[in-house]
């Protein structure tokens, strides 16, 4: 059953703004110390460069690498480049520097494929990547190829559950277990074009955009091993005024996540596209030093993900004026070592440790979301980091389990609490001032585990001025599956 349209006057408060976004006009939200508009491209015809005319074999055997940094290297200074990776060839290469002006055409049936050797890459571990632009403008890959980082190579044991990895911690270069090369990196650079682009098997996060301005991502196709952790597809660290469009991210970890480090994040748009995840679909977070500011997602289809929409603010930076809308999720259990309970929609601030600090979550806007999942809404402020000013509209969210893993679980994670045995509620509220709830469905099914609670679930002393318009609570009846009664039954016994 379909929610009860929006008052007109709130359409035109949402669409009037998309509409910016979708055309790459001046952003919706924009600070003006920090931003600006996304430039035009070059208008001169880019001189076109083929690395087989530099000595690439592309017998995926032999190292390309010398053959493709002469390639850009020979490209003119201060005029567009295009170097071309013509079909039917597999480049194999260590990392690869972009210079100004330059732009890979890796055309359809090419593949630019990364080495999975340490002596691949340079001595420092911040610069591990396939692909890498530093301090570069009008740059980017296009053409229809591949670009592959050989994922499973870096394998050390295959799990359904997770998979061990490869570690280079032994090096002194980095720490822990996610010492691994990334695919594609983009560092402090202007005007970077993504498009027409098949990223794959990356051993560590797929695409990483720091300190850039002016990105855009449109009709990438990134896939990952869905049991490989740490293989994030679309990483954009302190970045501003970027719009990713019509992509389909499949991969084990999370899909899209903005980040800040160094400084803050504002106009990210995302829009038109498929995203399925074992870990967040969408997650700001959890490095989160500085500010989040003006992210708009529209029209985002989420499937069989282990969590929705979500926020791990854990440093102490804010975050303000963020809006989803005609969003399809999907969300259920995984193995709990992956961080998700199946929440469609997850918004938490609190301190990772006991030195961090509190940031705050304001001015968010859910509207026209559809959810069927495993578990209820999870909105957790703190003390010193209330979330304020949530507005929840025109949302139909369904309730229903169909996977073995077991409930009652609230997850913090990274820090805070960790993992927290709740009962499984509608929606679960802590540390809140202002949240209105309006033309709200809410469906459970007709669960034989009786595994669902309250509605709604909250403390009166932590969560204030609260407004319920038009909300509904149900039960439906869910038809079982030949040989799902049997199941049931054992697990009731």
């Amino acid at each position: 059953m379909a929610a009860p349209s929006p008052p007109p006057s709130l359409i035109q408060s949402i669409t009037v703004p998309l509409l910016f976004f979708l055309f790459l006009l001046p952003p919706l939200q924009s600070n003006p110390a920090t931003s600006s508009t996304i430039e035009l491209p070059h208008t001169l015809s880019p001189t076109t460069i083929s690395v087989v005319d530099f000595g690439a074999t592309g017998d995926g055997v032999h190292y390309d690498t010398y053959a493709i940094q002469s390639a850009i290297d020979s490209c003119p200074t201060f005029s567009p480049c295009h170097v071309t990776f013509p079909p039917g060839r597999t480049y194999l290469t260590a990392t690869i520097r972009l210079k100004s002006g330059v732009v890979l055409d890796i055309q359809e049936g090419a593949t630019l494929m990364g080495g999975p050797r340490l002596e691949d890459y340079p001595k420092e571990q911040s610069k591990w990547y396939v692909v890498l632009a530093e301090n570069a403008s009008d740059v980017g890959i296009s053409g229809g190829g591949v670009v592959d980082g050989q994922g499973l190579k870096f394998v050390t044991r295959f799990d359904e559950r997770k998979n061990v990895m490869v570690s280079w911690n032994w090096t002194g270069a980095c720490l822990g277990d996610e010492c691994r090369p990334r695919l594609v990196g983009f560092i402090n650079c202007r005007n970077v074009n993504l498009s027409n682009l098949r990223l794959r098997q990356p051993a560590y996060w797929c695409l990483h955009i720091v300190q850039c301005e002016n990105v855009l991502i449109q009709d990438v196709s990134i896939y990952g091993d869905f049991n490989t952790p740490n293989n994030d597809g679309i990483d954009i660290e302190d970045s501003n005024n970027t719009v990713i469009t019509r992509c389909h991210i499949d991969t084990g970890d999370d899909a899209i996540c903005p980040k800040t480090n160094t400084g803050p994040l504002y106009n990210l748009t995302v829009t038109n596209s498929w995203i399925r995840t074992k870990s967040s679909a969408i997650k700001l977070g959890s490095a989160s030093w500085f500010d989040f500011k003006g992210l708009v997602f529209n029209n985002i289809t989420i499937v069989d993900s282990h969590r929705g929409l979500g926020f791990q603010i854990r440093d102490g930076g804010n975050v303000s004026d963020i809006t989803f809308s005609n969003i399809n999720i999907s969300t259920r259990y995984y193995d709990p070592s992956w961080w998700g309970r199946a929440e469609p929609i997850y918004v938490t601030t609190c301190p990772r440790n006991s030195n961090s600090k509190e940031g705050s979550i304001s001015n968010l806007l859910f509207v026209n979301i559809t959810s069927t999942s495993e578990n209820g809404v999870f909105l957790s402020g703190s003390k010193g980091g209330l979330l304020s000013d949530l507005r929840f509209i025109n949302l139909n969210l369904t309730y229903r389990r169909w996977t073995n893993d077991a409930g009652g679980l609230v997850d913090y994670r990274p820090g805070c609490q960790g993992l927290v045995n709740h009962i499984t509620a509608g929606i679960i509220m802590e540390h809140i001032d202002g949240l209105v709830i309006d033309n709200v469905n809410m469906r459970w099914s007709d669960d034989p585990l009786r595994q669902w609670d309250d509605p709604l679930d909250f403390r009166s002393s932590t969560v204030n001025n609260i407004s319920l318009l038009n909300f509904h609570s149900s039960l439906f009846v869910q038809p079982v599956k030949e040989g799902e009664r049997e199941r049931l039954g054992r697990a009731t016994e």
